[in-house]
């Protein structure tokens, strides 16, 4: 089931996208799509008219302008990041706190910074979110399933 909250639309309109191309007559890819535009349809009426219109050739077009950065994810895909990003940062610093009020040896002592760059991010946000967010240049994907800030 989509969730709007933590999920991407456009993740599910590109797996419509491709079930689409691969069964022109596939009724569920449709009704998937037009499920997870369901709550941003006023935000997103040329989404919901493409949709509507079962017009997969444009949708397909919209995709690919997403893709190349040409176009804008929808609004709830934006705030989604948005959010996910804001709980990643938060989770980094509270990791390199504890990591650092265990390293500092004593209380007297001037403890030392920690040296922790990446993380895993919260699972409530799904993979396909942190990838992303990769794919845009705000974190940066390694190795193990471990996402960094990139430089500043």
């Amino acid at each position: 089931m989509f969730n709007p909250q933590m999920e991407l639309i456009s993740m599910v309109l590109r797996a419509s996208a491709a079930e689409l191309a691969a069964a022109p007559a596939s009724e569920d890819a449709w009704t998937r799509a037009r499920l997870a535009l369901e709550t941003t349809r006023a935000q997103e009426p040329e989404l919901a008219r493409l949709i509507d219109a079962r017009d997969a050739e444009a949708l397909r077009a919209v995709i690919a302008g997403w893709d190349s950065g040409k176009r804008l994810l929808p609004t709830q895909d934006r705030e989604v990041l948005q959010r996910a990003l804001k709980a990643f940062r938060k989770s980094l610093k509270v990791t390199r706190l504890a990591a650092e009020s265990s390293i500092s040896g004593g209380p007297m002592s001037s403890g030392r910074h920690s040296e922790i760059l990446g993380i895993r991010p919260p699972e409530r946000y799904p993979r396909s979110v942190w990838d992303q967010l990769a794919r845009e240049g705000r974190l940066i994907a390694g190795r193990h399933g471990l996402y960094e800030l990139p430089p500043e």
